[in-house]
């Protein structure tokens, strides 16, 4: 070890992290259980460590001290002294170096090595022995940046939830495969800022991109030895770090650039963080930065048996966001990226694992309670995934007000509709309403349930109709991962076809999903490619596909198929952005009348006949429309009627009274046909197929001295 020749000045315990103030940094660093933390300095290489400097202060657990004169880009990390004694939760070894939990910036990578682990590998003892090899060269450093970013007049669209559309999207995989982007650039937020990229965004008519993990990750020991890679990034390493793949030549500025570009185009941008976990794994995981700190601050763990982690999210350790300093760093992350980087807001993986107290899921949990208190994060849009595998771990519809929810009963329930199963009426009524009996209470709203057909978990679009059963060889686990019911359908052959009727059939029923989700209430999200037909080969969880299996391949774009899909979805989004009916703000009763006669929400057979409970209780009915009246102003309402033909036949029709001046916007059976006036009642709905029917009705006053509130159209 190089002898120490300087001595940090005390510093302060705030804020934590490294701080340059133009004159030298400030160390802080937070651990309730250590007795010694020493700050490790490095090369420009990484691979020399020059000086440990203990640092001299610890405040409210907070070891801090300031280096005069440190510059803008040291390299750095720590050691810590403490107890290892793994049955009572602690794991301090003073043999590998960590990284700052609140570090921005990282030279190199980890590089998979033994000596990462605090115990001995291989050792009878497991991780009750100790492992005395150095894991500097084996790590990556933290380096010391500047958190300034010049942005201008960069606004925020702040879209209402009720106009917002989503578009999931995984940052490499939307543009790997775009051969007319610069090579170093495709895969980077430099190729997301590309007008062409945002053009199809707008056409589209996307108000927000939703973008899969972008924090620095570890790339799981276990995939690297397979050959293959974490693609999704649901395993964090460093919560305020860009993942490096995913800048080019521009650094930090890439990402100012692109969400400045999305801003002016209208479009949100929201990232989807992991908090619940790290991916320091189980207790038999590498030592690399959190438990190195305070493993019995920073993780969950048994209690009576402090050794093991609990395992709540299915990845080997759940984070304890019930500890203050633990909060404060996720907190400090959220505000960082919405400072820094100007984010919208953020979707939440395993949401229900955050709001977890000792006693179990708590919708007035702290980070509940912090986030919808703090003056930046309430504002930004909040999204739950409201479940993990912990006991009590499904809270679809429990979550606080303020949050928007990923909405799987809406998935799993639209699609088996479509696939044609039994008894599915009443559960598609219930999607379309948006999912009032999870979400209407405690004045939430129908953005609340936040729906989707498909997402980066599962099939895609086109693979949902074309295979039964999944397809994951290439994950190298036997086809045993990912989800083994899909609700999915191959309609006559498993996989790609040349048979043109399974193709139209198949064709068809991708446009009456999408016909579904986009006039549904609640908050739509469309998977990124699915505009085009992208496929995974019928692999349900690329998770580690980190190549053209799961890139984009925008060939199927260029494609008349791809073009006329897509340009369905387009006027899909119009349709719903024209229409206030498509996406109301509030739930709908059916207990007020916007026009005589017509109450807001309403729901019929195909012979417009009103459904009664015997109705809804037909297990073979797959045939009904859905009329419903919002105000648009004083004087006019938008009335629309959904025709919904899930059955194997065509059938006509009967439209509802009274008769308004109705237009066929839609037919997602003949998603071409361009929009028309109907003279007639009665209206043919091609079988498996959604027709749209809209009209603008005008309310007129009544005649002077006629009874209080009555008015005709």
């Amino acid at each position: 070890m190089t002898p120490v020749r300087r001595r940090l000045e005390p510093g302060n315990p705030w804020p934590l992290g490294a701080t340059w103030d133009g004159s030298g940094v400030n160390f802080a660093v937070f651990s309730a259980h250590a007795e010694k933390i020493e700050l490790c300095l490095f090369d420009t290489s990484g691979k020399r460590e020059l000086e440990r400097l203990p640092l001299p202060e610890c405040t409210d657990q907070v070891w801090h001290g300031y280096l005069p004169n440190a510059r803008l880009g040291q390299l750095y990390g720590y050691r810590a002294y403490g107890p290892y004694e793994p049955l009572r939760g602690h794991r301090f070894n003073p043999y590998k170096l960590l990284l700052d939990p609140y570090a921005k910036r990282l030279a190199g990578a980890i590089t998979w090595s033994d000596n990462l682990y605090g115990y001995r590998l291989g050792s009878a003892k497991l991780d009750l022995s100790f492992d005395r090899r150095d894991s500097a060269l084996s790590m990556p450093k933290a380096v010391v940046g500047e958190n300034v970013l010049e942005w201008g007049d960069d606004r925020a669209p702040n879209v209402p939830w009720s106009k917002t559309v989503i578009y999931e999207a995984h940052l490499r995989g939307l543009t790997m495969r775009r051969d007319d982007f610069r090579a170093p650039e495709r895969g980077t937020f430099a190729a997301l800022a590309n007008p062409k990229m945002i053009e199809h965004l707008v056409k589209l008519g996307i108000t927000a991109i939703e973008l899969l993990p972008i924090h620095a990750i570890v790339q799981d020991r276990e995939l690297q030895a397979r050959k293959l890679r974490n693609y999704w990034g649901y395993n964090t390493l460093a919560f305020f770090v860009p993942e490096p793949r995913y800048l080019s030549e521009g650094g930090l500025r890439e990402i100012r650039t692109a969400i400045r570009r999305l801003h002016a185009a209208g479009i949100e941008i929201i990232l989807d963080v992991v908090y619940n976990h790290t991916g320091e794994g189980s207790e038999l995981g590498p030592t690399l930065s959190f438990r190195g700190f305070d493993n019995a601050s920073y993780y969950r763990l048994m209690p009576g048996a402090e050794r093991h982690c609990i395992n709540d999210t299915g990845c080997g350790n759940t984070v304890n966001l019930s500890h203050p300093r633990v909060l404060q760093l996720v907190m400090d992350s959220l505000r960082y990226w919405v400072q820094m980087f100007h984010v919208d807001g953020f979707r939440f993986d395993l949401t229900s694992t955050l709001g977890r107290e000792p006693a179990g899921f708590d919708p007035g949990s702290g980070f509940f309670d912090a986030l919808r208190q703090d003056p930046s994060l309430s504002k930004a849009k909040l999204i739950a995934e409201p479940w993990d595998i912990g006991p009590g771990g499904y809270q679809l519809g429990r979550h606080p007000p303020g949050f928007a929810e990923w909405n799987d009963r809406f998935r799993d329930d639209v699609r088996r509709f479509w696939r044609g199963d039994e008894a599915m009426r009443p559960a598609l009524a219930a999607r379309l309403h948006g999912s009032a009996d999870f979400f209407d209470h405690g004045t939430r709203r129908p953005s609340a349930s936040l729906n989707f057909i498909t997402a980066h978990d599962g099939f895609t679009l086109a693979d949902l109709v074309s295979h039964a059963t999944k397809h994951n060889a290439a994950n190298g686990e036997d086809n045993r991962d990912g989800h083994s019911d899909n609700h999915s359908a191959n309609w006559g052959i498993e996989g790609p076809t040349d048979d043109p009727a399974i193709r139209l059939l198949r064709a068809r029923i991708q446009r009456a999903l999408l016909a579904t989700l986009l006039t549904a209430h609640g908050t739509p999200m469309l998977l990124a490619g699915d505009e085009f037909g992208q496929t995974q080969g019928g692999n349900n969880n690329a998770y580690c596909q980190d190549n053209r299996t799961a890139w984009l391949d925008w060939s199927l774009a260029e494609s008349d198929d791809g073009r006329a899909l897509t340009a369905f979805v387009a006027r899909l989004i119009a349709a719903r952005q024209a229409h206030p009916s498509l996406r109301s703000a509030a739930f709908l009763h059916g207990r007020s009348e916007p026009l005589p006669f017509v109450l807001d929400i309403a729901w019929f057979d195909e012979r417009a006949d009103v459904m009664t409970p015997d109705a809804w209780q037909d297990v073979h009915g797959r045939r009904v429309i859905l009329r419903r009246a919002v105000p648009i102003d004083e004087t006019r309402v938008d009335v629309t009627l959904l025709l919904i033909n899930g059955s194997f036949e065509d059938a006509p029709f009967r439209l509802p009274t009274p008769r308004l001046a109705w237009q066929r916007e839609i037919d997602s059976a003949d998603p071409l046909a361009a929009v028309a006036e109907l003279r007639e009642d009665t209206v043919q709905v091609a079988a498996h197929s959604v027709v749209l029917i809209t009209a603008i009705a005008a309310i007129e006053r009544a005649p002077e001295g006629a009874p209080e509130g009555a008015a005709h159209v």
